[in-house]
């Protein structure tokens, strides 16, 4: 009983043995991806990353991309590419990012006109929202009311009964249909009970370049791109867009002031495909809030107008979600279409 007692035992051990291995090997199994999307986070990046701007150069998308992008690089240590793929409205950069790699080796300057283009689209290859995950928001970023140095208004009361004595005559330019400047625009033909003839271009730069030649009038643009032109006195400012006056135009009064309950701003952040790994995009998130504490970045921004907008993965869908639902309302009530 005893030699058959033993053997029992012995038995069982040598079976716990085997069970206490096999279940060390399966949970360093499961673990295993774990740690290795750890450690590709930890490393990230290897090699170059590539920033997609739905738009051609010179606008306020390329314009921050190109900022947040020099300073990843020279905090990572890889190159950030900004690559303007401009088309549809910003669609295009938006559709090669959604196809890309969940790497985060690809990323989208993500901007209002992803949010707008959410109902003014009856039909896309994407879904915006569920196939672009939220990595950072980096600023929200006013608009201002500028018109041509020869147009005869100089204040937004002139500007308001010029255009009810002359509706249709005005030529309203924006970066294209369903671009940030596009709907402020429409927001203020609603308001302010006017009748403006809208010119859409490819991009910012052309739409710029236009106003200043005279070729249209006015233009409800992103600060960034128009702030030197207008101390340069190539432009005329109006108003901004935001609800209260700008530190870097302080003479410059806002559109609610003449336009009650009037307010536009855009904002910007960066996205990814989705399905890219949680700890890529949170080693991203980190060194973009850590880009919007940055005393130089901060002030860099601040010298374009722009407010920085710190905050989580989640905090950005949220905006997202937010801006989507305002802009929607106002594409449906203009019944704007695009091209």
């Amino acid at each position: 009983m005893a030699v058959h007692s033993n053997a029992f035992r012995a038995k069982n051990d040598a079976m716990s043995l085997a069970r206490r291995r096999f279940l060390q090997l399966t949970a360093g199994a499961v673990a295993l991806p774990v740690v290795s999307h750890i450690a590709a986070a930890q490393v990230y990046p290897t090699r170059p990353v590539r920033i997609i701007v739905g738009f051609a150069s010179g606008g306020t998308l390329d314009i921050i991309a190109r900022l947040l992008g020099q300073w990843l690089s020279e905090r990572l240590g890889q190159p950030f590419v900004v690559e303007n793929r401009p088309g549809g409205g910003g669609n295009i950069g938006t559709d090669a990012v959604v196809r890309a790699p969940p790497d985060g080796y690809t990323l989208l300057l993500v901007g209002s006109p992803n949010m707008i283009n959410a109902t003014l689209y009856e039909k896309l290859n994407f879904n915006f929202i569920r196939d672009i995950a939220p990595v950072a928001s980096i600023d929200r970023t006013p608009l201002v009311m500028e018109v041509n140095q020869s147009f005869p208004a100089r204040s937004v009361p002139e500007f308001i009964a010029y255009a009810k004595a002359k509706p249709g005559k005005i030529n309203m330019a924006s970066a294209g249909t369903g671009t940030g400047q596009h709907v402020a625009g429409e927001l203020f033909k609603m308001m302010a009970g006017v009748d403006m003839t809208h010119v859409p271009y490819r991009s910012a730069g052309p739409a710029l370049t236009d106003l200043i030649g005279g070729q249209v009038q006015v233009m409800f643009d992103g600060l960034p791109a128009s702030i030197e032109h207008i101390r340069t006195g190539r432009l005329r400012a109006l108003a901004v867009t935001t609800a209260t006056r700008l530190d870097a135009l302080p003479d410059i009064p806002t559109v609610a002031d003449f336009v009650p309950g009037y307010e536009a701003s855009a904002v910007h952040g960066i996205g990814a495909p989705k399905n890219t790994p949680t700890e890529i995009v949170d080693r991203l998130n980190k060194e973009i809030n850590a880009a919007l504490a940055d005393p130089k970045m901060v002030a860099r921004l601040a010298d374009l107008g722009l407010t920085v907008l710190p905050g989580s993965p989640a905090d950005f869908g949220k905006l997202i979600a937010e801006e989507t639902e305002k802009w929607g309302k106002v594409v449906k009530f203009s019944g704007a279409k695009p091209d």
